[in-house]
């Protein structure tokens, strides 16, 4: 089966094309970009449906705003922007609304086998909840999007010391969060 035409073209191509209301390259750049779009609104935000409901914010907000990327950033740097900024948003609403009864899920208690990765991976993103959501931004940007900290200070409009500053600050709370606590000087590093 061989791939849409649209598929090998370049996300500025699509971008300026889907601008311009071709329908073909528009589908094609959600297509392309909506797991990455939801795996930062899910590393944003606590609650699976939130996400969820950031993600169709952030998709339609893409969708609404495709005429303003001027492509003076790469084409990811300005959904990230968006999704980021729909993620923070769906936040904002989510605490000034009246506090839900939040399901508590005991993934050690469940009698589902889950192996290793699957654990390790559920215990990053556990931890990863718990960080401050500036910290909680910063670090999925960085790690889960592989965004460089140039373009992660583009994303948040924030100084790229601050970018750092809060890369560092979130990476040493997800390590300690997971029990492998950051070295200090009154706590030295552990040798093998």
């Amino acid at each position: 089966m061989t791939p849409p035409p649209d598929a090998h073209a370049s996300d500025p191509d699509l971008a300026t094309r889907a601008a311009g209301g071709d329908r073909d390259a528009l589908d094609e750049l959600l297509h392309r970009h909506a797991d990455r779009v939801h795996s930062i609104c899910r590393r944003v935000l606590r609650d699976p449906e939130d996400a969820l409901d950031a993600t169709q914010e952030a998709l339609l907000a893409i969708v609404r705003g495709i005429g303003r990327f001027d492509g003076r950033s790469a084409f990811t740097t300005w959904m990230y922007r968006v999704a980021t900024n729909a993620a923070l948003d769906e936040a904002r609403r989510k605490q000034r609304r009246p506090a839900a009864t939040e399901a508590v899920r005991d993934l050690a208690s469940s009698t589902i086998p889950v192996d290793e990765a699957v654990t390790t991976h559920l215990d990053v993103d556990a931890a990863l909840a718990e960080l401050p959501v500036e910290f909680r931004v910063a670090v999925a940007l960085r790690d889960l999007a592989d965004l460089d900290y140039a373009a992660i200070a583009a994303v948040l409009d924030i100084p790229i010391g601050t970018v750092r500053s809060r890369i560092a600050r979130g990476r040493a709370a997800l390590a300690d969060r997971l029990g492998n606590p950051a070295p200090t000087p009154d706590r030295p590093m552990e040798r093998p």
